[in-house]
């Protein structure tokens, strides 16, 4: 099993640098898939409410045999519950399906700036926190204004910043208001939905290196600082994108595959999504 870097939050609490995202995972499916993302040797698990299956995320770790303290679990409150009350039943009902008694990272899943006070919903996490039923808090997809005006009267600076992140959409301007605030930048949809895995500068890194474009890309992440958690439904699929601490790149290759940035996004944009559900 590699030996996983961790990534020290601004409150202390550690979080492995690598783990194993759930988007898009039938929520049939996801108990299987998560048991055998543990038994790879995954020990962070990224869900949401959204997504509809933190059972099964809960139902795979209870099985699994490991001790809960092992495995870091991260997930989101849904769009719907931005009021303050409805996001403190929303996160217990995420317990509940997750069948624990206390999450690893809780986060706002968007800003939703034309829909609700984030604001308020915020104060509603530091609650959880401020509880210990979570042993830290963020946000997801918040770009510097809306970490601004969390910050005017936050009594707790969100730990980690979820953003859609890859080559070729490097993030750099909320990569670095993240760093100057103590926020650990998360990045999913880290090889752009499999859009930079014919890129030409990254294939050609990956065939001298005798990687996969798939693990070069990630490699680029954790070497930036990055907090990534790839998915895969295939257990090959998973153990490539766990093979990823026996190489490196060099700082040509860095540069080279930052100079990728097109400021393309394959999700949507946080100033202008506002979908609940």
């Amino acid at each position: 099993m590699a030996n996983v870097p961790v990534v020290t939050l601004n409150n202390g609490v550690e979080i492995p640098q690598l783990g194993f995202g759930t988007f898009q995972i039938d929520p049939d499916d996801t108990a299987d898939a998560v048991a055998t993302a543990l038994d790879v040797g995954y020990r962070h698990i990224d869900t949401a409410q959204m997504y509809g299956n933190e059972r099964g995320v809960g139902e795979a770790i209870a099985r699994s045999g490991l001790d809960r303290d092992e495995v870091f679990v991260t997930s989101k409150l849904n769009n719907s519950f931005h009021a303050y009350d409805d996001a403190l039943k929303a996160f217990d009902r995420t317990l509940a399906d997750l069948g624990t008694d206390r999450l690893d990272l809780f986060l706002i899943h968007w800003p939703m700036p034309e829909v609700g006070d984030f604001v308020q919903t915020w104060r509603a996490l530091e609650e959880v926190y401020g509880s210990g039923r979570s042993r830290a808090i963020g946000v997801s997809n918040f770009q510097p204004a809306h970490l601004r005006r969390i910050l005017e009267s936050a009594e707790t600076v969100p730990a980690v910043n979820q953003i859609e992140a890859h080559p070729y959409l490097t993030q750099d301007t909320v990569r670095a208001y993240d760093a100057e605030h103590g926020i650990v930048t998360e990045a999913w949809s880290p090889i752009a939905q499999g859009a930079v895995l014919q890129d030409p500068v990254i294939t050609r890194i990956a065939e001298r290196l005798d990687r996969t474009p798939a693990q070069v890309t990630l490699r680029w992440h954790i070497q930036r600082g990055d907090v990534v958690f790839p998915k895969s439904s295939s257990r090959s699929r998973m153990e490539e994108n766990f093979a990823l601490f026996d190489f490196g790149l060099s700082a040509d290759d860095m540069s080279a595959i930052s100079a990728r940035n097109r400021d393309h996004r394959v999700g949507p944009d946080p100033d202008t999504f506002n979908v609940t559900g």
